[in-house]
């Protein structure tokens, strides 16, 4: 049996230094202190010590993380990252998530339902990235795949046409088969499916009219002129036609620019 001969405050607000027989024992929050009466002249087993060190330790491992929490929602992993980085044992760590569970402020279900409904409203993720973020979190996949099979593809959709709506402004400086090619390329970094990435082709127009896709040809045909220029009439003319093919054009398409179809080829030199 201890007594308990001094209580001092120490430097950090909140935490106080208590001695037994004159002899510093142990460190407790003031929450810990009111909770078990904690006053000059009071006699502690050493089981009571035993139990006001784990209510300490538990104590500081949920305001550790209820303040974690504060500024935004976290899943159970980060949580318990959190406090692993703040020296907080497993035991007082697992007590804290699953006070915080209890009480509702932490639930990975309606973690990632809201992580998805904010990405469908405002972000630029497909499933598959979707998939990597939340993994990364710690959440459980099939969780994540539950809540990513409730949504419509419509609603995929929608986020996909966010992504690649500058590429609308490629129509008639592009050809159509290379927008559509970077439109799925563009799709797939964001980490949606080709599949998808068909349906949205789908669902947009980026062949254009007959004149900007002449347009297009025009503007890559001076660009492939200007860069090949230095070479002889024959290795131009092939260099030039495998520039426009990389380009997505077709060979009657070439043959019409080659031919001075669609620009007089004397005007080439004025570029």
């Amino acid at each position: 049996m201890a007594i308990i001969s001094k209580v001092s405050a120490q430097k950090r607000p909140g935490r106080y230094n208590v001695f037994l027989d004159d002899k510093y024992a142990f460190s407790a929050s003031e929450k810990t202190l009111a909770e078990f009466v904690l006053l000059k002249g009071k006699e502690l087993t050493d089981e009571d010590i035993a139990e006001i060190q784990k209510f300490d330790a538990d104590a500081k491992a949920s305001d550790l993380a209820a303040r974690f929490l504060s500024y935004e929602p976290r899943t159970v992993y980060e949580v318990l990252q959190y406090l692993k980085k703040h020296e907080i044992s497993d035991e007082a760590a697992n007590s804290a998530v699953s006070e915080l569970t209890e009480l509702g402020f932490l639930n990975d279900d309606q973690y990632v339902q809201i992580f998805i409904q904010n990405d469908l409203r405002v972000g630029n993720d497909g499933a598959r990235s979707l998939t990597q973020k939340l993994s990364q979190k710690g959440v459980d996949p099939e969780i994540i795949q539950t809540h990513l099979d409730e949504v419509a593809e419509e609603d995929w959709i929608t986020v996909a046409q966010r992504v690649i709506k500058s590429m609308h402004h490629q129509v008639g400086k592009l050809s159509a088969r290379e927008i559509s090619q970077k439109v799925r390329t563009k799709l797939m970094s964001h980490g949606f499916d080709d599949g998808l990435s068909q349906a949205v082709l789908n669902e947009l127009d980026f062949e254009g009219s007959e004149d900007e896709q002449k347009e297009a040809l025009k503007r890559q045909g001076i660009k492939a002129y200007k860069k090949f220029r230095r070479y002889d009439k024959s290795e131009q003319k092939f260099k030039i036609k495998r520039y426009l093919y990389s380009h997505g054009f077709s060979s009657s398409e070439i043959d019409a620019f080659l031919n001075g179809e669609i620009i007089d080829l004397d005007e080439l030199e004025e570029y």
